[in-house]
């Protein structure tokens, strides 16, 4: 246990993503609500999960966050989980909430928060960028002080540079279960930041830990190098 985070750390990226996918099929047999990531790190755990429990009727899906493109478009983190996870499925989830990101980013966050009043995410699935950054939440920018929000329109602060939509720290931190899975040494400075320091708006992801619930991070070798375990 690092600063309130469970650390499981783990050979390589495909056992990082094995575990990820054990902890998906099992939220998703339990039922409740699910957010999903994007990312390289999460699409393997994905692939997986669906074969693993290839029935999401219990769970609703969310997303931590999505740039503001058409649900079709290549950069479009709502069209990768729907590729990886749920085309595979053989009973597809209660409900699918996606991010509106054909709108204007202000419109799609409004629509999105709205949409997640009343709702607690029973497991929070999110990675970390090289720089610290989770969903859309990047190094000091104003949005990490949001907290009458659930979601909010982010600047990009590196590429590709499209205007996102993201939950807020209060929204990610609200979760029963959030869960990191952060692979390869590119990340191993953010995660010794991240869950080894103290918190730092300069590492976005080091300000969400679930206020009640669960905090792991699932990391591989080489991501978790620089860590003191």
């Amino acid at each position: 246990m690092t600063r309130d985070v469970e650390l499981v750390v783990v050979a390589s990226a495909e056992e990082a993503a094995q575990r990820t996918a054990e902890l998906l099929a099992t939220a998703a047999g339990a039922g409740g609500h699910v957010a999903l990531s994007g990312g390289s790190g999460p699409e393997r755990a994905y692939e997986l999960a669906a074969e693993l429990e290839p029935d999401w009727s219990r769970v609703e899906v969310w997303w931590g966050d999505d740039r503001c493109v058409p649900p079709d478009d290549e950069l479009s983190n709502y069209r990768m989980g729907k590729e990886a996870l749920l085309d595979r499925l053989a009973v597809p989830p209660a409900a699918v909430h996606r991010i509106e990101g054909e709108l204007d980013p202000a419109e799609a966050a409004d629509r999105y928060d709205r949409a997640l009043q009343g709702v607690r995410l029973d497991l929070n699935l999110l990675g970390i960028g090289p720089d610290g950054h989770t969903a859309s939440l990047f190094p000091n920018a104003p949005t990490l002080d949001v907290r009458d929000r659930l979601a909010v329109a982010a600047e990009p602060a590196l590429e590709p540079f499209v205007p996102r939509v993201t939950l807020t720290v209060p929204a990610n931190s609200a979760a029963a279960h959030v869960l990191f899975v952060v692979t390869g040494a590119s990340k191993a400075d953010a995660a010794r930041r991240a869950f080894g320091a103290p918190p730092d708006p300069g590492i976005p992801a080091s300000l969400v830990r679930s206020e009640s619930g669960r905090t792991t991070a699932i990391l591989d070798a080489e991501a978790a190098s620089r860590l003191s375990i």
